[in-house]
């Protein structure tokens, strides 16, 4: 196969670029959250697609960061739009593949895919939505290559992942993730492409859904905290504040709403 993902993946850039991505997530976003219950099960010896929402030029940091960390053991791939890879020529070295427009892009993107989930360690992670969309956009709806690759992949286990970038109490916005249930693929792969392709949907949104209200409830205990990013507004308005706790000796914290939450924690504590 010509330009063959699997060959061409190294796993020393993937670990890289995903030092990388992780650096800058921590510099862009408050913090990087994942919805309890939390990761999804996945048993060894059988290969996994995730497919997701596709709301932001965030998501392929997240997935790497995610596939070099908690899933490591796991090859990663992705579909990316073909004429980017042409531009960026190394992401070819960390496991993304072209997908290009029209039928024949549909064949070669089925063909690769299969390719890839033959090793059943690997794990394709797919934007399926395949344009920016809003997370709150319903109905949901998916190109219909995922559905195909479904009918081809029976030994696959199929998860859905939502995903948003919602502002909380800070001035950097929160990323914030959800797993579904894994699907056995062979549990599906006999219907029809147009009702695999509405279970997927309808299983999709319903984990956007729920993220959704974990999302407008604002608690953080709502999720496991995988990572801690910027806090504070910064300037001459953090140097009053951290004057201000000096002053009245208190220790300083420069998340915006932890002095509100100091005041919440002693009403608690109030007879």
């Amino acid at each position: 196969m010509t330009d063959d993902p699997v060959a061409l993946r190294s796993r020393l850039l993937c670990w890289f670029f995903g030092g990388v991505m992780a650096r800058r997530l921590r510099r862009s976003f408050h913090a990087v959250r994942l919805a309890r219950p939390g990761w999804p099960v996945l048993p060894p010896g059988r290969p996994v697609i995730v497919y997701l929402n596709h709301p932001s030029w965030w998501d392929p940091a997240l997935l790497i960061v995610m596939g070099t960390t908690r899933f490591r053991g796991r090859p990663g791939f992705g579909p990316i739009d073909a004429e980017m890879l042409r531009r960026y020529r190394f992401m070819r070295r960390i496991g993304l593949f072209g997908l290009e427009p029209g039928r024949a892009g549909a064949v070669t993107f089925l063909r690769t895919a299969e390719h890839i989930l033959a090793d059943p360690r690997a794990m394709l992670w797919i934007t399926a939505e395949g344009a920016f969309t809003d997370p709150r956009r319903r109905p949901v709806t998916l190109r219909p290559g995922i559905a195909h690759l479904v009918r081809r992949a029976p030994s696959a286990l199929v998860v859905p992942l939502a995903v948003e970038y919602p502002f909380w109490d800070e001035r950097t916005p929160e990323a914030l993730l959800r797993f579904g249930e894994p699907i056995d693929a062979a549990c599906i792969k006999d219907l029809p492409v147009q009702e695999i392709a509405a279970d997927l949907e309808g299983r999709l949104e319903t984990v956007m859904d729920q993220l959704a209200q974990d999302a407008q409830s604002r608690d953080p205990s709502r999720f496991l905290t995988l990572m801690e990013g910027t806090v504070g507004i910064g300037g001459i308005y953090d140097l009053w504040r951290r004057t201000r706790a000096w002053a009245g000796g208190q220790a300083f914290s420069a998340a915006h709403n932890d002095g509100q939450r100091q005041v919440q924690r002693r009403e608690v504590k109030r007879p």
